[in-house]
């Protein structure tokens, strides 16, 4: 089969699952396992694609970005009662970047097996469900945790994401909320904190591709796939606020239950 028409699909479903809390991920290695690409000779591909997608994030939030950014290094040169939000938001990101690094970087060969299992992306699947269709059950009452204690939380949440199946954008979000924050802190948070773990995990991985004596393979049409990656990146973080601002996100779960639950079956040839 031709890299083509598969290598526009895989791009269109990372731009799409990076930002819906479906896992990319999963989707991704469910994809390759069904179209039997070989999932070593598309590192790099993947590679690229996440580069694409936390594009779209720095383009999405890039007030709330340099906002961090500036208050973040000003904070070093003001006292302690005339620092401003950014500079709490700048260690919370350190935090759960950190915990995040300590969880999954342990994990990253029992990860690289998992993704050939389609049993365990699709049991993946099915705690990604669960976990989303708890979210609705979470009490909006006002919770005084430290933010330094939340991102701890949120970061442990994003280290066990790692795992093929479980969403990260889904579970960052979900501990957030249960620590108390608001529903758009915890969207925008979700994703920033994304941007220095995925940022990480790739530059990790490009120094493996070109330390190895293999050749680095991209398929044909990779930059169109990047592309589609992109567009449909940004369309679905836009589809994303609005499903978060309306409450309706956690509908996800339903389908995340259903598609893990298909592809745990399908594995177990079941039917």
């Amino acid at each position: 089969m031709e890299y083509d028409l598969n290598t526009l699909i895989l791009g269109a479903v990372q731009g799409i699952c990076e930002f819906l809390p479906v896992s990319s991920s999963g989707h991704l290695a469910i994809l390759q396992n069904f179209f039997n690409l070989n999932s070593e000779n598309l590192v790099t591909f993947d590679l690229f694609l996440h580069c694409a997608t936390v594009l779209v994030i720095l383009i999405f939030f890039a007030k709330d970005v340099f906002m961090i950014i500036s208050d973040w290094f000003k904070g070093w040169f003001k006292s302690k009662s005339k620092k401003e939000a950014g500079w709490t938001y700048g260690w919370m990101i350190i935090i759960a970047t950190v915990i995040t690094g300590l969880i999954g970087l342990p994990l990253r060969k029992i990860v690289e097996e998992m993704m050939s299992s389609t049993l365990l992306v699709g049991s993946g699947l099915i705690f990604t469900g669960i976990i989303l269709a708890f979210v609705p059950l979470i009490s909006r009452e006002n919770k005084n945790f430290s933010p330094y204690l939340i991102a701890v939380v949120i970061g442990i949440a994003q280290g066990v994401a790692v795992l093929p199946g479980v969403s990260r954008s889904g579970l960052t979000m979900a501990a957030g909320l249960l620590m108390g924050m608001e529903i758009i802190e915890a969207f925008s948070f979700s994703f920033v904190i994304s941007v220095p773990a995925v940022l990480g995990a790739s530059l990790l991985e490009a120094i493996k591709i070109f330390k190895s004596d293999e050749i680095i393979y991209l398929p044909s049409g990779w930059v169109i796939g990047l592309i589609v990656a992109f567009v449909f990146g940004l369309l679905a973080l836009n589809l994303m606020r609005k499903l978060v601002i309306s409450g309706k996100w956690p509908y996800f779960g339903l389908y995340c239950l259903i598609i893990g639950a298909v592809t745990v079956l399908m594995s177990l040839r079941i039917f």
